[in-house]
């Protein structure tokens, strides 16, 4: 469905948090939506890996990487990985790269830019804790959606009426 935002903000207007616009659409899935998983880690996708590994279906992977723009934190072979457990889509508070390979696949891809370099792999990050950015707490279990218009999140699972 085309324009999935709008219609949930109008149904669904107390429901809905909307996160400022910041983020840009660059998976081939261009409108996606699932349950809420989280990781807070700063220029290291140690814990990307570890979940884009983990079956997927349903959810959405959201990543608040500190807003770094000096650092990667999901590239192609991530991304298929994702693709390939099924995951709905990843949602990125930093930089991806080989963004041209990622918009190929069938996974919703949305980041605040690109950049060239991958992180460090530490192994250092929190998985499931809520994380905060665009003026909206991701909290684990909730449910977030996206496309070209932006970005919402809801305590609870939206369906459209003439869905």
């Amino acid at each position: 469905m085309e324009d999935l935002l709008p219609e949930l903000c109008d149904q669904f207007p107390d429901l809905v948090r909307v996160v400022e616009p910041m983020f840009a659409n660059l998976g081939g899935r261009e409108t996606f939506g699932g349950e809420i998983v989280t990781i807070k880690a700063f220029e290291d996708n140690s814990l990307v890996r570890e979940q884009v590994a983990q079956p997927g279906e349903g959810k959405v992977l959201v990543v608040d990487g500190g807003g770094s723009m000096r650092r990667a934190m999901l590239g192609d072979m991530l991304a298929e990985k994702a693709e390939k457990n099924g995951w709905e889509g990843i949602i990125i508070y930093s930089c991806i790269r080989d963004v041209n390979a990622i918009g190929q696949l069938d996974l919703g891809v949305q980041a605040l830019g690109t950049h060239p370099m991958k992180t460090d792999k530490r192994g250092l990050g929190d998985l499931n804790v809520p994380v905060t950015f665009g003026g909206v707490t991701f909290t684990p279990g909730e449910y977030v959606y996206a496309d070209n218009n932006g970005v919402l999140v809801s305590a609870q699972k939206l369906e459209l009426a003439d869905a």
